[in-house]
């Protein structure tokens, strides 16, 4: 298992933490932003491929943001990607 951390930008939320193992993400905390939301989509993302979520939630734009929470945890693991293949 890896423990991986991002900072979104642009948004309220102020930190993903991720646990993923076996491209697999095995838990997600975000800090700030709308807990509720935030508490529902980490619970959808649990036991999901990092690809298919890449795919289903990069580009998610919140108002009129040019990125979202959503987006921005599509962000962390593109990021943990480039990371671990580096």
């Amino acid at each position: 298992m890896e423990s991986f951390e991002f900072i979104p930008k642009g948004v309220c939320s102020k930190k993903i933490i991720m646990d993923i193992e076996n491209d697999c993400i095995l838990s997600i905390k975000i800090i700030g932003g709308c807990p509720g939301n935030l508490l529902g989509i980490s619970r959808l993302l649990k036991g999901k491929n990092i690809d298919d979520v890449i795919l289903d939630l990069k580009g998610v734009k919140c108002g009129l943001k040019d990125t979202s929470c959503p987006d921005q945890i599509a962000q962390a693991l593109i990021e943990y990607k480039s990371k671990r293949s580096a």
